[in-house]
C-alpha cells in the first residue's frame, strides 16, 4: 500500500457509533472490573505522561477500555475471558481493525494492572510518547521540514 494512502487512512476516524453501542459503553461504565477501577483512578486527571484518558470510549462498532485521544492510545484490560482462542481470535481482529485506522492497541492483563500498577503505567506512558513522538515525526514530513527548520 503506498504512503499516502497508509498516511490518509491514519487521519480517518472510525465513524457512526450506534446507540445501543454507546448505551452499552455508559454501563460499562458503571460496572468496571476491580482492575478497570484500579486503572482508571491512576490515569484520570492526566496522571499518566500527562496523557487524557476516557474510559469505555465507543469508537464505531467498539468499546475500548481506556482511550487517550492525542495519542490514539487504547489501552484494553484483558480477563480471563481472553484467554480462549476464539476470544483471542476476536480480540486480533479487532485491534487490526483499529490499527488500519490508526489506533495504537496495548493490551494489559487484570492481574497485571492488580499486581503491578507501576509497570503498567509505565508501560502505558511509554507506548503514548511512542505514538506521539511517531505522529509528530509524520506531522513533520507531510509539512516537508524533515524536522528541519527551513529558511
Amino acid at each position: 500500500m503506498d504512503k499516502e494512502i497508509i498516511r490518509e487512512r491514519h487521519r480517518e476516524r472510525i465513524r457512526g457509533v450506534e446507540p445501543l453501542v454507546q448505551q452499552a459503553a455508559e454501563t460499562l461504565r458503571k460496572r468496571a472490573t476491580p482492575a478497570e477501577a484500579l486503572l482508571w483512578q491512576a490515569l484520570r486527571g492526566r496522571a499518566c505522561g500527562r496523557m487524557k484518558f476516557r474510559r469505555q470510549h465507543a469508537v464505531g462498532p467498539f468499546i475500548l477500555d481506556f482511550y487517550c485521544p492525542e495519542a490514539r492510545l487504547a489501552v484494553e484490560v484483558d480477563g480471563e475471558i481472553h484467554d480462549s482462542l476464539d476470544a483471542q481470535e476476536h480480540d486480533s481482529l479487532r485491534s487490526e481493525h483499529l490499527e488500519r485506522y490508526g489506533y495504537r492497541v496495548l493490551r494489559v492483563r487484570n492481574v497485571e494492572v492488580l499486581t503491578d500498577l507501576p509497570g503498567v503505567l509505565a508501560l502505558i506512558a511509554r507506548a503514548g510518547e511512542d505514538v506521539c513522538v511517531r505522529e509528530n515525526a509524520r506531522a513533520g514530513e507531510d509539512a516537508g521540514t524533515d524536522g528541519e527548520r527551513g529558511g
